[in-house]
């Protein structure tokens, strides 16, 4: 009965401290401005079905695609199982399901087993991959730190889960095969692989450590289900829980189309409309929309969702010319430092009421001006993410903040905004010469 009582107080807690936290990322997406994602439904299902159920921007790079599959199918079913641990846990019984499911039961777990081997090769191959082989994309200035020790954390953190899985399966196997398991009858579990490394480990051991050992795997097996619960919210591995919203809601719009400001938009429609009024286009008191984004608060809550969503793979970054040829711009940076200033913000307004104010901005303060300015507008960022996450409507907005607030660009620039303004065009001719080439001899 004791054993009962805690873990429904480890239940209510683990899945109650991780609705608060999810409580305060929502609330500190919606700092971001509204913009209107619920279009082309059909269109937004497929998408996510294909991107984020699928993984299919993923097998642009075979190898880390296959085995980021074994730990994605591994996570995906062995949820499967985690219910019966949760079922027995409540309850006081040890495989409920065992007896009513039958062959199913022992097919189940013996897939689980198999992937769970999978996905144990997969971490230890992309531990390899960061730490021995440093892959350039994982070992960028940005991801010094807190990002790598993320990295580590949660990979080892995978492997010490597949070994309770394993202690929890392969004692009860041996205990099952002397009749002395929790569960009912005497033979063999049957299940693909503590069939085998259960005898072949546990085999010698004594009634009472066996039944230490599985009680270990059971408890340690639950315990790190809900410590990786709470933990994700303050991990780069939220995405597994924010990909399937964030591929939703991806911009349906063709690459390289900006927006409109709506203040822009109007100001122009105005100036073109003889009959309109100036004076009578906003009330004296309205509070000016700002030009471009600032802060996190001036981005959209899609450009919020798509901070928190990002993966820090870095693909995104590898893809970058700019980077390539040695500038400063990192996308992956862009969003890392975005989901950052966004936490520090929400913290701040949470603690302080909606006035707060540090006297920083994401521009400056955490991003700079050099790296906005380096990008290309390209779009190879926005293609190769795989979880549709868009930096460059981050950089863009930067950008228009800088030029039509702080008057603030490249000198390069300078001279073609000036044409653009007096002739209509890049070029340093007016609309009458600017076809006098044709006259040449």
């Amino acid at each position: 009965m004791l054993a009962i009582i805690v873990f429904a107080v480890l239940t209510i807690v683990g899945f109650g401290f991780f609705g608060w936290n999810i409580s305060k990322v929502r609330s500190n997406i919606l700092l971001g401005k509204d913009i209107n994602r619920n279009d082309q439904k059909g269109e937004r299902w497929k998408i996510m079905t294909l991107v984020a159920l699928g993984q299919k921007k993923m097998f642009a790079r075979p190898i880390p695609a296959l085995l980021h599959l074994c730990l994605y199918a591994a996570f995906v079913i062995t949820q499967i199982e985690l219910i019966e641990i949760i079922a027995d846990g409540l309850t006081g019984n040890h495989r409920m399901f065992h007896d009513s499911l039958g062959g199913f039961y022992t097919f189940m777990v013996s897939f689980i087993e198999i992937l769970s081997v999978l996905a144990f090769i997969a971490t230890v191959i992309f531990l390899a991959r960061r730490n021995l082989l440093k892959l350039p994309r994982l070992t960028m200035k940005e991801l010094s730190g807190w990002p790598k020790q993320d990295a580590n954390l949660i990979l080892i953190a995978e492997i010490t889960l597949i070994c309770f899985i394993f202690m929890m399966n392969g004692a009860d196997e041996v205990l099952y095969s002397q009749g002395k398991s929790h569960l009912e009858g005497q033979g063999s579990l049957g299940f693909s692989i503590s069939s085998l490394i259960g005898p072949a480990l546990f085999g010698s051991v004594s009634e009472h450590g066996l039944h230490l050992i599985e009680r270990i795997g059971w408890w340690g097996h639950i315990a790190m289900v809900f410590g990786f619960l709470n933990y994700l919210p303050y991990s780069k591995h939220f995405h597994i829980v924010l990909a399937f919203p964030n591929t939703w809601y991806s911009n349906l719009e063709k690459k390289g189309k900006f927006t409109n400001m709506e203040s822009v938009t109007a100001e122009v429609k105005l100036m073109m409309d003889p009959n309109a009024d100036p004076y009578a286009a906003a009330p004296a008191d309205a509070t000016p929309q700002r030009f471009g984004a600032k802060d996190v608060t001036d981005l959209t809550w899609k450009n919020l969702l798509d901070a928190y969503t990002c993966t820090e793979c870095g693909r995104c970054t590898s893809a970058c010319p700019a980077n390539q040829t040695g500038k400063l711009l990192s996308p992956r940076k862009i969003m890392m430092d975005t989901r950052d200033r966004l936490v520090e913000v929400g913290e701040g307004i949470r603690k302080n009421g909606k006035d707060y104010n540090d006297g920083k901005s994401l521009i400056g303060d955490y991003i700079s001006e050099e790296e906005i300015w380096a990008c290309t507008s390209c779009n190879a960022c926005v293609q190769e993410c795989p979880v549709n996450i868009d930096p460059l409507s981050i950089i863009v907005d930067l950008r228009r903040y800088l030029v039509m607030e702080e008057s603030k660009m490249p000198s390069e620039l300078t001279g073609m905004l000036t044409n653009i303004e007096n002739n209509g065009a890049p070029w340093q001719f007016s609309p009458a010469d600017r076809l006098n080439w044709k006259d040449e001899a």
